[in-house]
């Protein structure tokens, strides 16, 4: 796949126990499909050649032939398709037999990968069957085997497959109990190179394990910062003392990206983003580095395909969760973490009050329900909270009245400061004209920040910032205006989950508070620094700047999954398709690019505030960046596009 995406197929295959021959053939037919998918990586389960539930059958030569002479067929089946596939078999070595997982590509057998840890308890005892890998077999060389007996069967463990064209596209494999153990292989597989681990598997199905399963899976794949393919044993296995429910899983550090409905066989297909994981690697550059020494093979395979077949969805707002339910608990968890930073500041400054300029809009209503909530728990009285108002030039009467309603909504203390005559005054004397230009603009942040300090110095409190993330990005803010505070509690809560915060605290609120959220939410984002236009909203932000919610989507993408410009505006299109054209799209990153690395030097002086989210832009550990860094070479990237 195009910009990193690595196309999967995990599949539970209708088989028959020691039927290796109908197994086969299922096989096969379940890789023409992956194939018909564009599928580079297709894994199938545990002994899915000759089934799990063998039992003492498994001692029979003519099991383990056939099931050599299959694994020859499927081999060959693979000759003209570019996948890796993945396939399990029991294996005679030296008088023992061993359960592996056969990596197949083009035709040939790279190696065979030998299960490490053996369950044996309750309704499993493979150590009646099979031996467990040890350093005797590691790099074992099969030669003469059934079938095999022109192409000698290499036995590795310790092995990392690499596709050829895409040097990110890396594969190890485990299998089952393996990932149970108390040493998964995966965590050695992961810390050498392996961005995919593959797991062969025959899980039985009980009440509850499913769901352990799930979470099991979706750990290691966080920490191990990998991909996680599981394919699991379904329909067809004996169903003697168990069943297996072809539980087939793909999770991507932590995040599960598809599964299967239990008792179905099937196949499932994701699209994993070895990009994003190699990105992700980089930055925690101490992965694992102690555990690196061990001596681990490479075996080059052919699987990458160039064309664009991505089904993978994409979030329009990636920093807002799924679901009203998660959304919810969520939003409170941001206000919690929000209003504990600030309680805290307020605490060690022995600050006496808590000043805010309240504009009536989205984000100083977030930041004075912060406050509010911070104050509730330091036991102190609301009117501590200090709401400033302060009309000039752009200010409408909604957002003036909303100021009002909020401020005696809520319970603090308001106060208004028109601050008209003393910007004209400033104007006057530094000889400007009245234009409405950023002077004139500019003016009014500055001169209502000098007037927040002023009164939190009157009132022994501090400044409480506004400014969200998104803003920081994009450089909107006035430097040492609105740009500058005492502690911003919204300095990592962007634009787009500004909205859903206030929209949630909305929904739980009752009378005229509910009502003037509402109302807020409402209102055009604006900075109201230009006189309205029949008394309504002259400057829109957005009109300006472009839509905060491509913005948000490009900042995730670039800063959280290392993408470049060509890969947003690729998953851009695919996010937005039906909403924005792709000349919009392209419009507003060359916007955000342009500004995200000619405003840094606004954020590298920002004041604190508490860091809610994976993505923040504090100098101080979040983003290091130079002011003086260039933009060119990922404008160029978006000027061929």
């Amino acid at each position: 796949m195009k910009y990193g995406f690595i196309k999967t197929a995990a599949t539970t295959p209708a088989i028959r126990v020691a039927d290796t021959g109908f197994n086969c053939e299922q096989i096969k037919k379940w890789i023409k499909r992956a194939e018909d998918e564009s599928a580079e990586l297709a894994v199938f389960p545990e002994l899915s050649i000759t089934g799990y539930t063998c039992a003492d059958l498994l001692y029979s030569d003519t099991l383990l032939c056939g099931a050599l002479k299959s694994l020859r067929e499927i081999a060959a089946f693979t000759e003209d398709k570019k996948m890796l596939v993945f396939v399990g078999l029991p294996v005679k070595i030296n008088g023992l037999i061993y359960n592996v997982a056969a990596a197949v590509n083009q035709g040939e057998v790279l190696a065979l990968i030998p299960k490490t840890n053996l369950p044996n308890y309750n309704e499993f005892y493979e150590k009646r069957w099979f031996s467990a890998w040890n350093d005797s077999i590691e790099n074992t060389v099969i030669e003469n085997a059934p079938y095999f007996s022109d192409k000698p069967l290499r036995v590795i463990r310790n092995v990392i497959f690499k596709d050829k064209t895409e040097s990110r596209f890396t594969v190890s494999a485990e299998i089952c109990e393996d990932l149970w153990g108390g040493s998964a292989p995966s965590n050695l597989h992961t810390v050498n190179g392996a961005n995919i681990i593959v797991n062969l598997s025959a899980s039985n199905e009980t009440v509850g394990k499913a769901e352990y399963r799930r979470d099991l899976i979706c750990v290691q794949s966080a920490r191990t910062v990998s991909a996680y393919v599981y394919a699991d044993a379904g329909s067809g296995e004996s169903t003697t003392d168990v069943v297996f429910a072809g539980h087939n899983l793909v999770s991507e550090n932590g995040t599960l990206l598809t599964e299967s409905k239990l008792f179905e066989n099937c196949m499932i297909t994701a699209d994993i983003d070895v990009g994003f994981l190699d990105f992700e690697r980089a930055k925690l550059f101490n992965h694992g580095t102690e555990e690196k020494n061990v001596n681990y093979q490479t075996v080059y395979f052919d699987g990458y395909k160039d064309v664009d077949n991505i089904e993978r969805d994409f979030e329009k707002t990636p920093f807002v969760p799924r679901g009203e339910q998660v959304l919810g608990a969520r939003a409170e968890l941001i206000l919690d973490i929000q209003s504990e930073g600030l309680k805290q500041r307020i605490k060690c400054a022995n600050a006496k009050t808590a000043v805010i300029g309240l504009s009536g809009g989205l984000d100083s209503t977030l930041a004075i329900l912060v406050a509010v909530k911070a104050m509730g728990k330091l036991g102190r009285n609301l009117k501590d909270v200090i709401a400033i108002t302060m009309p000039c030039f752009g200010t409408t009467n909604r957002t003036f009245d909303n100021t009002i309603k909020l401020a005696k909504s809520l319970g603090v203390s308001l106060k208004k400061v028109d601050i008209t005559k003393s910007v004209l005054r400033h104007l006057k004397d530094i000889k400007h004209e009245g234009n409405p230009d950023t002077t004139y603009e500019n003016a009014q942040a500055r001169e209502r920040t000098q007037v927040l300090m002023d009164v939190a110095n009157m009132t022994g409190g501090l400044v409480v910032g506004t400014g969200d993330l998104s803003e920081l990005a994009l450089g909107w803010a006035t430097y040492n205006g609105d740009h500058m505070s005492m502690y911003g509690v919204n300095s990592s809560v962007p634009k787009t989950l500004v909205r859903y915060i206030v929209k949630h605290v909305a929904d739980a609120s009752r009378g005229k508070l509910k009502a003037v959220l509402y109302d807020i939410l409402d209102t055009p984002v604006s900075p109201e620094l230009l006189p309205p236009t029949s008394g309504e909203i002259a400057q829109k932000t957005e009109d300006i700047v472009g839509p905060y919610e491509l913005h948000d989507f490009f900042l995730y993408n670039m800063l959280r999954r290392g993408y470049s410009p060509s890969k947003i505006y690729f998953v851009a299109k695919k996010a937005f398709y039906g909403k924005y054209d792709n000349a919009t799209i392209l419009k507003w990153l060359k916007i955000f690019v342009k500004r995200f690395f000619a405003q840094q030097f606004k954020r590298s002086c920002v004041p604190d505030g508490v860091k809610v989210g994976s993505v923040a832009l504090s100098p101080r550990g979040d983003l290091r960046m130079p002011s003086d860094a260039s933009s060119a070479l990922w404008l160029k990237e978006i000027s061929e596009l």
